[in-house]
């Protein structure tokens, strides 16, 4: 019980403090406002998803090992 209690109040309370702190501090470390850098972030993690998506697809593992099967049959 006092584990849940304690694992609650971290959850609800420390880490969003912990977070909006850590935005802060890159924000004035990179001398930009705080609403550019969660602009920023959205920013990048559309274009990394984007790219996952794009080259993701050709660099599948399933596929790959499909390639490679049809041209080793291929020398034989």
């Amino acid at each position: 019980m006092i584990a849940l209690l304690l694992y609650r109040t971290v959850a609800d309370q420390l880490v969003p403090l912990a977070i909006a702190f850590a935005t802060r501090m890159l924000a004035r470390s990179l001398n930009m406002p705080e609403p550019l850098v969660h602009s920023t972030g959205d920013y990048v993690v559309a274009r990394v998803t984007a790219f996952e998506h794009s080259v993701g697809r050709s660099l599948c593992p399933f596929r790959l090992a499909r390639l490679l099967r049809a041209w080793w049959r291929g020398l034989h």
